[in-house]
């Protein structure tokens, strides 16, 4: 105790100036509105950039889970999507498990490299043979077509692009009984062409062109593009069809990859085809 009362005397005068500098403040600030409202909007400030901060880096952290979560919500809607079944029984509308069975199932991954600026190019995706990935599915976005995979490891797959050369996927216009097969030329990364339309064909700019599901690759109608110009091919009988892709390839980073249970027996019986037919 007697050194407490040792230490105040000692230092008795800065204790006053702390106490008579502290009252001068709060009387300043709270009868002067102006001052008040300075030191209150500067904290506002700074607390809602902390806010904002905070925000962002929690963000960040979920955006990853909220996409892949996502990503699960689709496969769910799409695998209850009529496209994804076969029809058992012909002479009936009604799905249910016995009229119907599943042919297409999806599984999600993430692309993790990719390239768009070459006559060939190719996305690696972050899942391989140990989440049941096989050589030959199809991949595509919420978008639309991607490719189709190319190799596979354990843990891997790289897929060839819908921007290489001999992509080759069946599509056909909506509205029309137009098909082909889907193609691109090394141009642009936004546009591609659809060879083999007969020109006797009315084709309409900005018709949609969607997967025609002959292949086993993709089910029908998933998405590939629009329609974006039509010219006629000189000394053949078919149309040059450029479409602008529905997916920007440079930008995409979620995908789904095709699991088509019947893909196996289609090709099957499809080799049994004598070879001049096919010619």
């Amino acid at each position: 105790m007697r050194k407490l009362f040792a230490f105040f005397r000692r230092f008795q005068v800065f204790l006053l100036f702390i106490g008579l500098q502290s009252l001068a403040l709060y009387i300043y600030f709270s009868f002067m509105s102006f001052p008040k409202t300075q030191v209150l909007t500067s904290t506002n400030i700074v607390t809602g950039k902390i806010l904002l901060v905070k925000n962002d880096v929690t963000k960040l952290f979920n955006l990853s889970n909220s996409n892949l979560k996502l990503q699960r919500e689709n496969i769910k809607l799409r695998q209850k999507n009529p496209i994804s079944f076969i029809q058992i029984t012909r002479n009936t509308v009604k799905i249910d498990d016995t009229l119907f069975h599943q042919q297409y199932e999806y599984i999600p991954a993430t692309v993790i490299n990719s390239t768009f600026d070459k006559r060939n190019n190719y996305f690696t995706l972050n899942v391989g043979s140990l989440q049941g990935i096989e050589r030959n599915m199809g991949v595509f976005s919420d978008a639309g077509v991607v490719g189709v995979v190319h190799f596979v490891s354990k843990h891997f797959a790289i897929v060839k692009s819908v921007l290489t050369a001999d992509i080759n996927i069946d599509v056909m216009i909506e509205g029309t009984d137009a098909f082909g097969l889907l193609k691109w030329d090394g141009t642009h990364a936004r546009f591609g062409q659809i060879s083999g339309i007969s020109n006797d064909l009315r084709i309409k700019k900005w018709r949609k062109v969607v997967t025609r599901g002959g292949s086993g690759l993709f089910p029908k109608g998933i998405p590939v593009g629009k329609v974006y110009n039509i010219s006629s091919i000189e000394g053949q009988p078919l149309w040059d069809v450029t479409i602008l892709f529905s997916e920007d390839y440079r930008k995409i980073q979620r995908v789904y990859v095709i699991k088509n249970f019947l893909k196996t027996e289609q090709e099957k019986i499809e080799s049994l085809i004598p070879e001049d037919i096919i010619e």
